[in-house]
């Protein structure tokens, strides 16, 4: 357990993109007596799937709202979690409060996902809120360190693993991606801003054009925190979608750094690598 961690208040303030994240980060925390609120982001969370929690809609550009809705609440602590693709500043719409931020914002839009979610979460924070992770909240979802599949990792596969690693840890500093496709030996493909589903269907795809030549069972998908990343803020994610597109693009298996890696749906994770022989294996930080 984080320091923060020891010390969340409840309720806490889940600011929810898509995808299940957010609904798994509310009932865990239910689940040890916290309450959470939902504060979904307009046009990328589920509106079915919200109306099962307390919650108030948001919208991006409209921090003066979100800001009194978080204290209307009493929602002290905030945790940013799910997709959520990033507008064109011109598309949004600013409230007051934003238009006096703006350069603050406008900062904040320069780099990556990260570089965004923590210029924001700055901002909050100075106007007296603070921000927690994942590991302060929730950290049942995040992945355990060791093989969680029936599968294990091969010499080969472990030899790619290191590899995958070594050019995470070297390109982090220039905030490219989270993921990296290692097969015996050779880096086939590195994440981009479409995500890890679409790398690895480009790796797929590069095996039914004959790019790809090694035999399919072999080859590693590595994911890793950029260094120097502030782990509050979009950490890696694994799930049943992700082993999908491992199936596909005929690799062995996946490697994540273990208590920095969010792991979605995990029985339904374990389950479909078991019925591929795909291993799921957590590294030492």
């Amino acid at each position: 357990m984080t320091s923060a961690a020891s010390q969340v208040s409840s309720p806490v303030g889940v600011v929810a993109g898509g995808g299940a994240m957010p609904f798994a980060v509310a009932d865990s925390l239910a689940a040890r007596g916290v309450t959470p609120v939902l504060f979904p982001l307009r046009g990328a969370c589920d509106p079915a799937q919200v109306e099962k929690f307390r919650h108030r809609w948001i919208s991006v550009g409209q921090l003066g709202r979100a800001m009194r809705l978080f204290r209307e609440e009493g929602c002290r602590d905030l945790i940013f979690i799910g997709t959520l693709v990033r507008p064109a500043l011109s598309e949004i719409r600013f409230d007051v409060t934003t238009l006096r931020l703006l350069g603050n914002v406008i900062r904040a839009f320069r780099g990556g996902d990260d570089h965004l979610l923590s210029g924001v979460g700055r901002i909050l924070e100075q106007g007296g809120f603070r921000m927690v992770g994942i590991k302060d909240v929730a950290p049942d979802l995040l992945m355990p360190e060791g093989c969680i599949s029936r599968a294990w990792p091969n010499d080969n596969s472990k030899a790619d693993i290191a590899r995958g690693r070594a050019v995470l840890t070297a390109l982090g500093p220039f905030d490219i991606g989270q993921a990296v496709v290692v097969i015996d030996g050779h880096v086939v493909a590195v994440e981009d801003i479409e995500g890890t589903d679409a790398l690895l269907a480009r790796v797929a795809r590069l095996r039914e054009e004959g790019r790809i030549r090694a035999a399919a069972g072999r080859g590693v998908l590595v994911k890793a925190p950029k260094s120097g990343q502030d782990l509050r803020f979009d950490l890696p994610t694994i799930g049943p979608r992700t082993l999908d597109g491992v199936a596909k693009a005929g690799l062995a298996g996946i490697a994540v750094i273990a208590g920095n890696t969010i792991a979605a749906e995990p029985q339904a994770m374990i389950s479909f690598a078991d019925a591929k022989y795909l291993f799921v294996i957590g590294l030492p930080a």
